[in-house]
């Protein structure tokens, strides 16, 4: 199955800052796109001009079976700060269903059984905490803009870090839904604004279309009992920015797996400054 990735650099440089993707983020990158060309399909890097750059720089372009510059085209109308990981809605906006759709920093390690999957599957299901999920009144519109009254504000949001695709009008209305929010926000905060566009309404147009959820593992899998066919460093990045040891260890493991997997790759190391110490 086709699959796909996304980096949008506006987030890290409309502040007039310089691009840069972390070592443990560009390794998990490596490792993702490696072990789903090997298990599970093709898979393409939907970026923007100064993304590729980075990446080709790096001699990193070849992970994937292709790579594009779709993100040149995102709307103006989008605040980058508050919607950090609107990429990953425009890459699936400018592509066909049935699509994986999978974080840089997540790593399926197995074959998965596409012919299998209904038509929406995901990593699993969020709680809806209302620090997190807000009720509706605590959103901040642009004047005349009215929310969809067929959206179902009590179904649980679900998590998008990986997740398969495969209804072409899911996908059509879920894109739509989620630009037209994210075109009329008003309101500046990166967490409740973002994760409503991309993981709630998500769940909603799938309640909304008549569709079922099927997740894949759960929250406590990933992250307590040892998952073994899936792997999100989400929740660990924070805590390897703090600890030297830690951010090192998880490195030199990732190195090591892609010397043994992909030996091929192994002198492309040398063209990734951040990687430098490691080596």
């Amino acid at each position: 199955m086709q699959a796909l990735h996304s980096t949008w650099s506006k987030p890290r440089t409309s502040s007039g800052g310089e691009f840069y993707i972390e070592d443990f983020d560009l390794l998990s990158t490596i490792l993702s796109a490696l072990k789903w060309r090997e298990k599970n399909g093709t898979i393409k890097m939907v970026t923007d001009s100064v993304g590729y750059e980075f990446y080709k720089s790096r001699g990193m372009c070849n992970i994937w079976n292709g790579i594009t510059t779709e993100l040149d085209g995102i709307s103006t109308d989008i605040d980058p700060e508050t919607f950090w990981a609107a990429g990953k809605l425009f890459a699936l906006k400018n592509n066909d269903a049935p699509v994986a759709v999978i974080d840089t920093d997540f790593i399926v390690w197995d074959r998965l059984a596409f012919d299998k999957l209904p038509d929406l599957t995901v990593i699993h299901k969020e709680e809806l905490y209302s620090d997190i999920y807000p009720d509706i009144s605590e959103f901040k519109m642009k004047r005349g803009f009215v929310f969809d009254p067929n959206l179902d504000w009590h179904i649980n949001p679900v998590n998008s870090a990986f997740y398969v695709i495969k209804n072409t009008t899911l996908k059509q209305l879920y894109v739509n839904q989620a630009l037209l929010f994210m075109e009329n926000a008003d309101g500046r905060d990166p967490v409740t604004y973002m994760v409503f566009a991309e993981q709630r309404l998500l769940a909603m147009c799938a309640r909304m279309s008549g569709i079922e959820i099927k997740e894949l593992s759960s929250l406590t899998r990933l992250f307590e009992d040892g998952e073994r066919y899936f792997t999100h460093i989400w929740g660990m990045k924070e805590q390897m920015r703090k600890s030297d040891t830690l951010r090192r260890d998880f490195c030199l493991r990732c190195i090591d797996r892609i010397k043994t997997d992909f030996p091929d790759f192994s002198d492309n190391f040398s063209k990734i400054p951040e990687l430098e110490s490691y080596l």
